[in-house]
């Protein structure tokens, strides 16, 4: 009996000194009142929520992120000049000024604007008149404008996306889709920080005229600083938003919402949703070393492995001490070596799941050793082989 209790009480010691991981817990994702949606992780590019996020339809003034975004490439070329003076013409006060009824920086015709002036009445005021300016300053007609935002389009990967001016007004033809504005909005996030700093403004006065950002989530949620809004009657209300927090910065885009206040309510569901249940986590820095294996025939025994560039990934929160990695290492490695050779692989899973890989490279090269060098591990390898 003494035995049996002693029995007992050592494996409950043990249990007591296990310890259990805590579930982790991620909900379904909100329903969202729209014609399509999608959420991302800017960093991964990880789709945290979708649907419908392939479907074509018409933008409205979403597609002024491509006309600022092309602004922002000429300048970065040095094609296009900040303080450069814009002609506006006739025909961008007629088609998207005052009298055109549509949305507007006020801009009157014949005079010269600078294009940063411009950039902020396109970005802040979703200027229709600002956004013809620029096209026709930059390729000559508005027409010849759209065919470099389909070339963009194409370069970026927004395969689905057709453009057929600079302000997304009706025209048939002129599509894109939730996940192509989230490679556009990533875009202009991470290629251009400097002008990505214009969407979080919240007005900008010009012509002796205040106006507000209409990006309702500026006004209300510290953490989001951009993107843009869009509204016409074909395509409904539509918000691309970007947050920041805690060293996660996410990407939604809500297409054919009901209302200026639906489109923000709806977008403010994802980016709580992404924020609350997920984290970006980074696996390992490029700089790291992972592995060192054994070299042969070098003038040094071993090589350092790492990956080429950050490993980073999207995760349910309390999930980073449930991931596995595995690295895969050629079996026999052999001088000479390159820095940058691939010499194995980095996998890393998640409940079993593969969740990212990455060749493993040598980090710095290795020489060729001398001749008896070489001839002495060719024999100790022979030997090894044997036996084995």
């Amino acid at each position: 009996m003494p035995r049996i209790n002693f029995l007992v009480y050592a494996v409950l010691l043990l249990l007591s000194s296990v310890t259990f991981a805590r579930p982790v817990i991620v909900p379904a994702p909100p329903q969202v009142a729209a014609s399509s949606y999608i959420l991302v992780d800017a960093t991964t590019g990880h789709v945290i929520s979708e649907e419908g996020a392939d479907k074509q339809l018409p933008p409205a003034s979403l597609t002024k992120m491509m006309t600022s975004y092309i602004v922002s490439e000429e300048i970065e070329r040095g094609d296009l000049q900040e303080d450069e003076k814009v002609l506006i013409t006739d025909d961008a006060w007629r088609r998207g000024g005052a009298k055109s009824g549509g949305s507007t920086m006020f801009l009157k015709p014949r005079t010269e604007v600078s294009v940063m002036e411009l950039m902020r009445g396109v970005i802040i005021q979703s200027g229709n008149d600002a956004s013809i300016a620029l096209a026709q300053h930059l390729a000559g007609s508005e027409d010849a404008f759209a065919d470099v935002m389909n070339q963009y389009a194409e370069l970026l990967g927004m395969r689905f996306t057709s453009f057929i001016n600079a302000t997304g007004l009706p025209a048939e033809g002129h599509l894109t889709t939730a996940r192509d504005l989230s490679i556009l909005a990533k875009a202009v996030i991470n290629d251009h920080p400097e002008h990505y700093e214009i969407y979080s403004e919240k007005y900008f006065s010009y012509n002796g005229i205040n106006q507000p950002n209409r990006n309702r989530l500026l006004f209300r949620d510290p953490s989001v600083d951009g993107l843009k809004t869009g509204h016409t009657s074909e395509a409904g209300f539509c918000l691309v938003a970007s947050a920041k927090k805690q060293g996660m910065r996410l990407i939604s885009v809500v297409l054919g919402a009901k209302s200026d206040e639906a489109r923000a309510v709806e977008s403010q569901k994802l980016l709580s949703y992404g924020f609350r249940y997920f984290q970006t986590h980074t696996l390992y820095k490029s700089t790291e070393s992972l592995s060192m294996p054994k070299v042969w025939k070098g003038v040094a025994d071993q090589v350092s492995l790492g990956i080429a560039k950050d490993a980073t990934v999207t995760i349910p929160r309390g999930a980073a001490e449930k991931l596995d990695a595995l690295t895969h290492i050629d079996s026999i490695i052999e001088a000479p070596i390159k820095k940058g050779q691939v010499l194995g692989q980095l996998v890393v899973s998640l409940d079993g799941n593969k969740l990212y890989s990455a060749d493993l490279i040598a980090q710095s090269e290795v020489a060729e050793a001398g001749f008896f060098a070489r001839i002495w591990d060719s024999i100790i390898m022979s030997v090894q082989g044997a036996l084995e």
